[in-house]
């Protein structure tokens, strides 16, 4: 059974989650005059990885964007790995290739939907809530034997769109630091259980994590195959974990904000709605060596 039939064997065309799509339907999909793909391959080891395996083949008409250069503001060292940019450059971003207000955007990864969960956050942030990531990502669109192009996609005519009103609000460092003595919302930790012990940290430079938060390693939402657990089970896990909070009470965390989305996403996805991101994380409240640290 290749990754395609894998990834749909639970998950039926029918009750495919809204915040998901599946390889066939954007095959179905591609070229309708709406619909703009993203490719967000990205390798926080080595970031000219994802452009190189973008321009050796993608799926045809996608654009790609890198999360160093058109993802992130510049770095400050006191503001993260990954920090936000400004709202209008960003739009900016999205409008040159052709995002409208009206516009179905999908994005799609090699990370089991990592990067593509935090376009996918990012767009919210923005505004635009008609957002999908393709399940299973480029490894499940090969598997399953669909077109792949080496051809770059021609940028449309570039408009100045007037975007509606901002989104999903991020939390900033503040708010974090505020929280600690009254924990009105719970941090939910989404890096590999070692880092948020403190055993290791090979990205920051101080190993430990945020008095106070969960942790929930990203990668626990996937099954073996690379596509997102069935929404049932992912309500069963979280539940369990967040132990009688609810969704608004939490905010995810990571490294620099980007596999937190996919915590996020999973929670969308499992129908707890409502929980937030710290768009600065580990990366940001590490810089400051008056913020406090926890281990174990």
């Amino acid at each position: 059974m290749d990754m395609h039939a894998v990834c749909m064997s639970s998950l039926s065309e029918a009750v495919m989650p809204q915040h998901l799509i599946s390889t066939a339907e954007l095959a179905a999909r591609l070229g309708e005059p709406d619909l703009v793909v993203f490719d967000v391959r990205h390798h926080l080891s080595d970031n000219q990885a994802g452009r190189r395996e973008f321009d050796a083949g993608h799926i045809p008409g996608a654009f790609f964007l890198d999360h160093e250069r058109d993802l992130s503001a510049s770095r400050t060292g006191h503001n993260g790995r990954h920090p936000l940019p400004r709202r209008e450059d960003f739009a900016e971003v999205m409008s040159r290739r052709g995002v409208r207000p009206s516009s179905e955007v999908v994005a799609y990864d090699a990370s089991g939907g990592t990067f593509a969960a935090h376009l996918w956050w990012m767009l919210r942030w923005l505004g635009h809530s008609n957002v999908q990531v393709l399940d299973g990502g480029w490894q499940a669109w090969v598997q399953a034997g669909y077109s792949v192009t080496q051809a770059d996609t021609p940028l449309p005519v570039a408009g100045s769109e007037d975007w509606p009103v901002p989104g999903e609000p991020a939390v900033a460092v503040d708010e974090v630091v505020a929280n600690l003595p009254v924990q009105r919302f719970t941090l939910l930790d989404a890096r590999a259980a070692n880092r948020y012990r403190g055993d290791v940290e090979p990205l920051d430079p101080v190993a430990g994590h945020i008095p106070g938060a969960l942790n929930r390693p990203s990668h626990e939402n996937l099954r073996a195959d690379g596509c997102f657990k069935p929404p049932e089970l992912l309500t069963q896990e979280f539940k369990a974990l967040l132990a009688g909070r609810q969704a608004a009470e939490i905010v995810h965390q990571c490294g620099s904000g980007i596999s937190a989305c996919h915590n996020l996403l999973a929670m969308e996805i499992a129908g707890l709605e409502g929980s937030r991101l710290y768009a600065g994380s580990w990366s940001e409240w590490c810089a400051d060596p008056d913020r406090p640290v926890a281990k174990g």
